[in-house]
This record gives C-alpha cells, sequence and structure tokens, in this order.
C-alpha cells in the first residue's frame, strides 16, 4: 500500500516529523493531547491498533513486557496487564531511574487495570527497578511519529527510546532477539530514506495499525549499548541512571570514554534539563540556497555568535531546537526572534561556530532553505556582510525573546 504522505528528495527526519504532525492535525485524526507536534501522536483508533497485540505469538509466550508510557500504548500497558504479564515502565524522562514495575491491587477490577494503564496509574500502582534487577524483557513496545515498512523509526526527537534500549542493552536486560513493536496511524507509515538511519536508531520488527500488522523483516542491527563517546556530561548529570551504569561498565574494562574527554573537544556548560537524550547527530543532504558568510564576530569572552534566518514562519522554538540537536548544534545561548524569522546562536569559541556552520549548510526546514553565517559582533570595528546584528541583551530588543535549550 502506497503511504498517504510522501516527502522530497534530501528530507530531513525534522521534515518527516513535521510533515506527519502537519497531517494528523490537518485531517484531524488525533485526540487529546493536541496539537501532536513535539508529541507521539494520540491517533484515533490507539486502542484498536493496540487490542491487535494480543494476536502476536511473541505476546502470547512473554513474561516481562516493556512499554512507553505515551498516551497512544495505554491499549497495550492494559492489555499486558489483564494477561497478568509484569508490566515495565521507564520512568520519564529517565531522572528518577530506569523502569518502574506497575503493581496493580490483589484482584484489581477491569476498571482498576485501566487506571493503571494511564500516565495517573503509572505514578500511584508502581515501584521502582534497579539496575541489579535480574530484568530480562521479552517484547518493547514504544511509540512513533514515523516508522517504514522496513522497519526504520522516527520519535519526536529527543532521543529517549533509543537510550532507552541502550540502557537495557548494558544492564543485560535485551538482547539483539528481543522483538520491537511500535504502535501507529496508518498515515504514519512513510517512506523514510534508509540514510537517515543511523548506529544508536532503534529499528521495529512489528508495525501495528488501526486496519494492519506489518512484519517489518528489518535486519538492521539495534543498539548494542551505549555509545560514550558520544555522550557529554550535561546527560550524564541529568539522567542518574546513567552514571551508575558507566561506573559499572568501567568496573568490567569497558572502554566509558564520555565525548567531553576525547582530546580536542569542549564541554558546553549551559545545556539546560530540557535537553534530549539524543547522542548521535542526524544527517542533512540537502544542500541547496544556503548562503554562509564570514564576518568578525569573536566577542572578548570567546563566544562566537550565529545567525540563522529564513526560519519558517510558523516554526516553533521547541522545533527549532529539535533540528539543532539532530545536526550537532545545539548553543550555549539561544535567542529566538520567530516574529522576524530569525534567530542568534551563541558558541563557545569560533571553531565550534564553524563546525555549526558546516554542519547547518544547505539545509531546508519544511522545503524553507535557512540561512546561517556568522552574525555581525556590534564589537567588532570593521563593517563586512549583512548580517543583522546580534542584540546587547533582551532588554536591548523588547521583541528578543532569550531562550535557553529547555
Amino acid at each position: 500500500m502506497e503511504p498517504v504522505i510522501t516527502f522530497y528528495p534530501g528530507v530531513t527526519k525534522w521534515d518527516i516529523r513535521k510533515k506527519v504532525w502537519d497531517y494528523i492535525e490537518d485531517n484531524n485524526l488525533a485526540n487529546f493531547p493536541r496539537p501532536v507536534h513535539n508529541r507521539i501522536p494520540n491517533f484515533k483508533g490507539a486502542y484498536q491498533a493496540c487490542d491487535s497485540i494480543k494476536g502476536l505469538e511473541v505476546f502470547k509466550k512473554t513474561c516481562e513486557v516493556k512499554v512507553d508510557p505515551d498516551k497512544p500504548l495505554e491499549g497495550v500497558r492494559l492489555a499486558t496487564l489483564q494477561a497478568r504479564k509484569t508490566l515495565l515502565v521507564p520512568t520519564p524522562r529517565l531522572r528518577t531511574g530506569l523502569f518502574n514495575k506497575i503493581v496493580p491491587p490483589e484482584g484489581a477490577s477491569k476498571d482498576i487495570l485501566k487506571i493503571c494503564s494511564t500516565s495517573q496509574g503509572v505514578k500511584e500502582y508502581s515501584v521502582p527497578i534497579g539496575l541489579d534487577a535480574k530484568v530480562q524483557v521479552d517484547l518493547v513496545v514504544v511509540g512513533s511519529v514515523a516508522v517504514s515498512e522496513k522497519g526504520w523509526r522516527i520519535g519526536k526527537g529527543e532521543g529517549f527510546a533509543d537510550m532507552e534500549y541502550a540502557m537495557m542493552v548494558s544492564m543485560g536486560a535485551v538482547s539483539q532477539s528481543t522483538i520491537v513493536v511500535t504502535i501507529v496511524h496508518d498515515c504514519q507509515v512513510v517512506d523514510i530514506p534508509e540514510e537517515l538511519v543511523d548506529t544508536h536508531d532503534l529499528t521495529v520488527d512489528y508495525i501495528l495499525t488501526p486496519s494492519k500488522v506489518i512484519k517489518t523483516e528489518c535486519k538492521h542491527p539495534k543498539p548494542k549499548g551505549i555509545i560514550w563517546s558520544k555522550v557529554d556530561l550535561n546527560l550524564l548529570g541529568k539522567i542518574p541512571i546513567l552514571k551508575k551504569l558507566r561506573e559499572m561498565e568501567k568496573e568490567a574494562g569497558k572502554d566509558v570514554t564520555l565525548k567531553t574527554e576525547l582530546p580536542g573537544t569542549i564541554e558546553n556548560p549551559s545545556l539546560t534539563e530540557g535537553e534530549g537524550a539524543q547522542d548521535v547527530v542526524g544527517s542533512s543532504n540537502n544542500k541547496t540556497l544556503c548562503s554562509v558568510r564570514k564576518t568578525e564576530t569573536t566577542r572578548p569572552d570567546g563566544i562566537t555568535t550565529v545567525y540563522i534566518g529564513n526560519i519558517p514562519q510558523n516554526l516553533r522554538v521547541r522545533e527549532f531546537k529539535t533540528v539543532l540537536r539532530e545536526h550537532d548544534a545545539v548553543p550555549l545561548r539561544l535567542n529566538w526572534q520567530g516574529a522576524k524569522r530569525q534567530a542568534f546562536l551563541d558558541y563557545k569559541d569560533p571553531q565550534t561556530a564553524e563546525s555549526v556552520l558546516a554542519a547547518l549548510e544547505g539545509l531546508s526546514i519544511t522545503g524553507s532553505s535557512i540561512r546561517a553565517e556568522l552574525a555581525k559582533s556590534q564589537r567588532s570595528p570593521r563593517n563586512h556582510g549583512a548580517a543583522p546584528r546580534r542584540p546587547k541583551s533582551a532588554e536591548a530588543e523588547s521583541s528578543a525573546e532569550v531562550k535557553s535549550l529547555s
């Protein structure tokens, strides 16, 4: 069956997300919460799609099931509890651990089990599972924004599903034979270019929709553990269990050198709590119409500012942050001026800014080719190029909304 959503050559992961989210909203295919942008969509027919899991042989045989906490997966969590299987749900943003085990009251009715399958029930009827627990997950169920019949999957851009799986590998909870299922609306099954699939990306074995069950026959290997060289101290500090896993792997003699411990790298001290667990950047193959002009922009404090122009009119700052994460372009500070279709990104030094310009060169967001160049410093004695000047502060320009990456 041909996908109802198609993409142009050189599409990025973010373009795919945006188009899927727009299609679901434009065609009223979603339930609460809305809008679906920046979420795993809670699509109409989600319970019907979830119910299909009961027919999978792997579900019938499994004892322990890990299901993401996304709203459209409530039906799978309920089916797991009704079948008296062990239900494990990741803790939100991995802040307090890896899993919570859902423990319904003894003799719980169907109505109570239904409450247990909701986000509120996960809070009220769960106990934390430590790294020393002998967990053996037979089936993993994840949400998706888009997925292909080949098994390629795209999440909402924060990378937590990929990180969760890698952490489960590290603690011995899953193996290459563990089955991964995703549940989506039919419109979310699209053609995803293979070049967008990276080594850290979690692939799926089954896709369940309201109308069909797809076995992907995907041969791409699943993550084989945490890629420590892609992890920095900020992420380590925000996910305490990640630090403990690192200590365990270090004791086992594994190389746990962090990204910021590699030669020639500099730690970014200003990333804030809202940053996701995305640990490998995506790539863009759309190399058209982006002008890069270099001007004198280094301030006395060493900070170098990159100007981004021609931002799509309806782009949200959260969506823009996702694009930056996927291109390894997370700044120390983001000065967002959406109304003017521009933004200013601060980086620690000129070398970092130059690498960001190279990463963003030719980038197209929803068909709009952005303009990326070094901004003109107000302190510079020279006056090269036509890049707008960066405001001295938030007070210097009332329309400038200064955002941290949170």
